[in-house]
């Protein structure tokens, strides 16, 4: 084995792959060989670092040295400053947003993104290479395997996850120990352990993020619950939108194997498993777990009533056992070091940790893991170092369409299942869009409601009629055309889709409705009453007007497409309101911030 005195972890993750990391990659190999330090320093291709913000990403070990931004013009001086003469390239360097401090003073752990995070389910993503089975393994990797087939009974493994408290991380919370108990006493030839990795939330990508950085902790979850419910198949729905996670979950599946890790006779035990992988389209539909039963078939991917559950009758008619993709990242440390150790990790009715994509307006995009219990402001805050520009945060949508919204005053608030669900949030799959001021809530509401009619199968009414009838008031809000009971309306629709829809994607639709009812009554009344949006976003309900900071250059009105302003050389300008089309390439023109928003 050759041993080096540095390693170059480069971020392979989607976001800094579409940066041009491929590059960064070539670019070191070349200038590491150029320089004759290719026996001495290694280059690895990782998983997602979290920070996407930051990316594309590179940090250089032994010193932890987190250069950020990195272009593949800087490859150059990185190798022959850093790697060659010992010197970090300070104006490389992540620095972060909030405190100013850098990673050359403090070391990663204490950053703030990093420092309140806990990494269960992404322990190894931007640590190991995901496409080596070798690096898993010396990770422990299959250990956990090992350790269910040769000292442990299905039915124990299945108590050990019902007794670490582990909840379902796609969105349901249902206890993933007696999820496994269901399919397990279920009498059948055959049974299938699916992985749903078919992620759809908009500004979710916290499954693929795992899958991309460490496929092969998901097989092993896969085949120690394969063997605690009694199944010989299994089966990862992954979108076809996720080319290198399917590329990674190929070539772990070809290793796993070549080493035996999967197919007969697993550890010499008389077990037999094996994965499949079959790519979805793309329908947010198909997350729900009998239309993605359906899917895998090869049926159109429609849900159908319950009972009989899947763990009764599923895929192909036989009992099956569905988890996430985040679920199923924790099953291997659950086995390896136990069910109270699982339980030390929040708090006791939402055990463990949770992975959120933060996004939206939040200075540090990314991906974190923090311990359940947690609260919201931390996140947000401390981690997501608060809004850019020095706007005021507004509000939080968790969940995706299926959420609510958690507005400013109840920043506060403990981040586990039972508490969101009280305020009419959810914990969902993971999702965290930020909004700051300048967001209206009507049109955010407006927006997870267009894509839930957007992915609508059809199937039932009260989601195929009811969220269509919603959506068109919400769009006749923001036009400036609501009528007095408009909410109402709403608020009646919502209740009897929310009871009256086939699956969850139907029953769940109304609530970023109800949720910005409930806490932004107000701008739904200013957009009805008055007209008006106090977050000056809805574009029919807006007036462009020019202060007298105006200087007279003529620029606006030489950009206007209609018209509308007049005035003077040297002279404040005017905007006739009745010419107006609200483009706002006005605004955007002058260089004087003389053209405001009404």
């Amino acid at each position: 084995m050759e041993l080096y005195r540095s390693h170059v972890l480069v971020c392979g993750g989607t976001g800094c792959s579409s940066s041009g990391s491929a590059k960064l990659i070539e670019r070191f190999e070349e200038q590491l060989k150029e320089k004759g330090l290719d026996k001495e320093v290694k280059v690895v291709r990782t998983g997602c670092f979290g920070l996407c913000e930051a990316g594309p990403v590179v940090i250089v070990y032994p010193e932890g040295t987190f250069y950020s931004r990195v272009k593949e013009e800087d490859v150059d001086e990185i190798v022959s400053e850093h790697l060659l003469k010992g010197r970090k390239v300070q104006h490389l360097v992540y620095v972060d947003h909030k405190t100013h401090e850098s990673s050359v003073q403090k070391s990663l752990n204490e950053i703030g993104f990093y420092k309140q995070q806990q990494r269960v389910a992404l322990r190894n993503c931007g640590v190991i290479d995901p496409e080596n089975i070798d690096e898993y393994i010396a990770f422990d990797g299959y250990k956990a395997l090992a350790k269910a087939l040769t000292e442990m009974t299905p039915e124990q493994v299945c108590q050990e996850v019902l007794d670490s408290g582990l909840r379902g991380r796609g969105g349901a919370g249902f206890p993933t120990g007696k999820k496994w108990q269901f399919a397990r006493a279920s009498q059948a030839e055959h049974k299938y352990f699916v992985c749903n990795a078919d992620e759809g939330d908009p500004g979710a990508f916290m499954d693929r993020s795992l899958l991309e950085g460490d496929p092969h902790a998901i097989l092993e979850a896969m085949a120690i619950g394969g063997y605690a419910i009694g199944a010989d198949e299994g089966w990862i729905y992954v979108r076809a939108e996720y080319p290198i996670a399917v590329k990674r979950l190929e070539k772990a599946i070809e290793q796993a194997h070549e080493y035996g890790l999967l197919g007969e006779n697993i550890f010499g035990t008389g077990f037999n498993f094996d994965i499949h992988i079959r790519l979805g389209a793309g329908a947010f539909v198909c997350g729900e777990e009998t239309a993605l039963m359906a899917s895998i078939e090869g049926k159109r991917g429609e849900p159908r009533p319950k009972p009989p559950f899947p763990a009764v009758k599923g895929l192909f008619e036989s009992p099956t056992n569905i988890n996430n993709v985040e679920t199923l990242g924790n099953i291997a440390q659950i086995i390896l070091k136990g069910a109270d150790w699982f339980k030390s990790i929040g708090i006791p009715s939402s055990t463990g940790t949770k992975v959120f994509a933060l996004g939206g307006k939040i200075n540090n995009t990314g991906l974190v893991e923090v311990p359940m219990g947690i609260p919201l402001r931390t996140i947000i805050e401390d981690i997501g170092g608060g809004c850019p520009n020095g706007k005021k945060f507004k509000a939080v949508q968790t969940g995706g369409p299926s959420g609510g919204c958690i507005p400013a005053s109840m920043l506060d608030i403990s981040v586990d299942y039972d508490s969101l669900t009280k305020i009419g949030a959810m914990m969902g799959s993971g999702g965290m869009i930020v909004m700051d001021e300048d967001n209206c809530m009507v049109d955010i509401a407006r927006f997870f409601l267009d894509f839930t009619v957007d992915e609508s199968c059809g199937k039932c009414t009260p989601c195929r009629v009811g969220t269509r009838r919603m959506l068109e008031i919400l769009e006749r809000i923001t036009q400036g055309k609501g009528e007095e009971g408009d909410i109402e309306k709403l608020e009646t629709l919502a209740e009897n889709i929310k009871s009256s829809a086939l699956c969850g994607l139907g029953q769940t639709a109304p609530n970023p409705v109800l949720s910005t009812i409930k806490y932004f009554r107000d701008e739904y009344e200013a957009h009805i009453k008055e007209k008006r949006c106090p977050a000056h976003h809805c574009q029919a309900l807006l007036n462009y007007k020019i202060t007298d900071a105006c200087r007279g250059c003529t620029a606006c009105a030489r950009k206007c497409p209609v018209n509308a302003i007049t005035g003077n050389v040297k002279e404040q300008h005017v905007i006739d309101q009745n010419k107006c089309i609200k483009c706002g390439s006005c605004m955007a023109t002058c260089k004087f911030g003389a053209i405001i928003k009404e």
